[in-house]
């Protein structure tokens, strides 16, 4: 499910399923505080997703292909770079920098990844984007010319995720310099510039 092929009530639906996510974390995450969030009648979120179960999945689909798109614009703007182009770099940071402003689909992802540690089946849905990520770091690495590439982007990747959580504990106004300078320092020790 990509979010342009969702119909307009379903995507309207898990767009306020991702803010009260934001607003009041997974415990919160009732059809009728969705129905709220959304602004519908009572029960319409129940009609569209039966169960609590069903709607966290849907949910978590919608969290990761939101996200795989990102993705997927990354690897298109890196097919115009060759391995070695410092900007190639400059792209994987400034993904992360545009999820940092979407601060609310980065928290969606942060409590679906902690329920995700419980339960195998949301961990499959998230660990398939985050491979595909994966795999572009590894990338920029190895054409950066770094021995064991794969498990460099996955200490890398760790990092980011850690990075990312500890920007959003910072005021709005600092977040995207502790970014800049977060990812510098995670990323000079592997030799990456």
């Amino acid at each position: 499910m990509t979010p342009s092929s969702l119909t307009p009530r379903r995507r309207a639906i898990l767009d306020a399923a991702t803010q009260v996510l934001d607003d009041q974390g997974l415990r919160g995450l009732t059809h009728r505080s969705v129905d709220r969030a959304a602004g519908l009648p009572e029960g319409t979120t129940s009609a569209y997703f039966r169960t609590r179960r069903a709607l966290q999945l849907a949910l978590t689909e919608y969290v990761a292909s939101q996200m795989a798109e990102d993705v997927d614009a990354l690897i298109e703007q890196l097919a115009d770079c060759t391995p070695e182009d410092p900007r190639a770099v400059e792209l994987v940071i400034a993904l992360l920098g545009r999820w940092l402003d979407a601060r609310t689909l980065v928290l969606a992802k942060v409590e679906l990844t902690l329920e995700a540690a419980r339960d195998p089946e949301l961990a499959a849905m998230l660990r398939q984007n985050r491979d595909r990520l994966l795999r572009v770091v590894a990338d920029v690495l190895a054409g950066h010319g770094m021995a064991q590439a794969d498990a460099r982007a996955e200490a890398l990747m760790a990092s980011f995720d850690g990075i990312l959580l500890s920007a959003l504990l910072k005021p709005d106004g600092e977040r995207q310099d502790y970014l800049a300078r977060s990812l510098d320092q995670a990323m000079h020790p592997l030799g990456v510039e």
